[in-house]
């Protein structure tokens, strides 16, 4: 391990150590007993207004493009190669914890969503700005107006070098040149720095021209891919997914089994080599925060722009991202991989270890599985790109008081950031992600701590007075703000 890598990983370690994943677990678990588990009892509601949306309610886009754009930044590389590096790491016991945290973290996510409508500032002409950084300064006071300016600097390098840029495109570029170019056969000399694949190179290419088209439109256009894409991939991975399930359903109890195990017992899985119970844990809750991102406040940001009055209502359809996400897609991912057996086999590192699941569980030739597989990780992160750059403009737009000519300057080095992406290693991608997700985190858990009791009562009030059941809230998400 070079130099570099081994800083990184001591940065990490402090960064996402047991104070951190304690205080996004308990965060969770706090709002869960305040709202009484109503990631359960409000589910069906929450999943039925994916689809409706208010009449005349101020806000840019309906709440189902809003989910969708969070979804965009959530349905990623995560979900496959984070989810595959997790298990690969800590043992089939990670996907145990990385459910647990889930579970809380639709608590979470849902009084995320209700605070950025809640202190969200609508301008005349309709724009719309909100999130962690609006409900940091409005709902804690002024005197915290610091903590909302940290928690959006965290926000812009998650993702100009985390999430959003260097680790998506990693996925992608990764996923095409071992389907392409395998061995590596097509080689060039670029910067200086090596030889790399032709592949490589010119999908990077591709890739950032493509994304930087997008960008130009803003929020309605990244809405607009968002609303099209994610809903046809997840559909089509969670097809895949089941079939491989399906097919080795004689497998799933002993997968099971192991993913419990492992959990509490992480040596009678893998016979040492998957190491401690911690690690399983760390390794679950990093990598689910990083698919589904409840607690690390870049989902509000979305929400704020959906067009609601009521905010339980657009914090119910954010959940619903948590749910579909983690407890959904990861989740089949995870089964997959432990039920092939694909995190026990040598030298097999991040989309590596998912599309060996694949390839073995699939009754397809291995090259059409692995193609399904890289077909689904470009999209996903591709559309993760596209959102995270929403996100990184919404928290420069608050830091610079909505000067735009900042946020351009920042897209020209997001698509750049985009480009050398492929050109950095797999363990100092995902290690620099984790950093600034945690870093990110950190000032929102803060919030939701503090903010606990405004949840708690905006709920309350909702519901008492019968506002669920209005009759406004009928109409289908509609074409008009889809074509937006």
């Amino acid at each position: 391990m070079s130099s570099l890598e081994q800083f990184l990983t001591r940065i990490d370690n402090m960064v996402w150590g047991v104070p951190l994943m304690a205080l996004i677990l308990l965060g969770g678990l706090l709002l869960t007993v305040r709202l009484r588990i109503l990631q359960v009892r409000r589910l069906p509601l929450a999943l039925k207004w994916i689809f409706t949306e208010e009449e005349g309610a101020k806000g840019e886009v309906s709440s189902f493009a809003a989910l969708m754009t969070a979804l965009s930044a959530t349905i990623g590389t995560g979900n496959i190669v984070g989810v595959a590096t997790a298990v690969g790491t800590g043992g089939p016991g990670a996907l145990f914890w990385m459910l647990v945290a889930a579970f809380f973290g639709m608590a979470t996510k849902y009084s995320e969503g209700l605070l950025a409508v809640k202190y969200r500032q609508v301008d005349q002409d309709g724009h719309t700005l909100g999130g962690p950084f609006y409900y940091i300064e409005k709902g804690m006071g002024k005197n915290f107006t610091w903590l909302a300016k940290l928690f959006a600097f965290f926000g812009v390098c998650v993702g100009l070098f985390g999430i959003g840029t260097f680790s998506q495109v990693n996925g992608i570029v990764s996923a095409v040149n071992g389907f392409f170019d395998e061995k590596t056969v097509s080689k060039v000399s670029l910067f200086g720095l090596g030889e790399y694949s032709v592949v490589t190179v010119v999908a990077s290419l591709i890739l950032a021209l493509i994304v930087a088209l997008v960008l130009i439109g803003g929020l309605k256009r990244i809405a607009s891919v968002a609303s099209l894409v994610v809903p046809f991939m997840a559909v089509t991975y969670f097809a895949f997914a089941i079939l491989l399930i399906a097919l080795n359903i004689t497998r799933v109890p002993d997968a099971i089994l192991q993913i419990i195990q492992g959990a509490f017992n992480p040596r009678a899985v893998a016979g040492g080599a998957a190491g401690s119970i911690l690690v399983a844990m760390q390794s679950g809750i990093a990598r689910g925060i990083f698919s589904n991102e409840a607690g690390l406040g870049s989902a509000p940001i979305a929400a704020a722009a959906a067009k609601t009055q009521e905010p339980v209502r657009q914090g119910l359809v954010s959940m619903t991202g948590t749910f579909l996400d983690t407890i959904i897609v990861c989740n089949l991912t995870g089964l997959a991989i432990v039920l092939t057996g694909a995190w026990k086999v040598q030298n097999l590192k991040g989309v590596q270890i998912t599309t060996y699941a694949f390839v073995q569980g699939l009754p397809f030739p291995g090259k059409v599985s692995a193609f399904v597989l890289m077909t689904c990780l470009i999209f996903f992160a591709f559309t993760t790109i596209l959102g995270w750059d929403y996100y990184s403009e919404r928290c420069l737009e608050y830091i610079t008081g909505g000067k735009m000519g900042y946020v351009r300057i920042f897209r020209c080095l997001y698509i750049a950031a985009v480009f050398i992406g492929p050109y950095m290693t797999v363990a100092a991608v995902w290690t620099i992600a984790d950093i600034f997700n945690g870093l990110m985190a950190i000032p929102n858990m803060i919030a939701m701590f503090a903010l606990s009791g405004v949840v708690a009562k905006e709920t309350k009030a909702f519901f008492a007075a019968g506002k669920h059941k209005k009759p406004s809230l009928k109409r289908e998400a509609g074409s008009k703000d889809q074509a937006a």
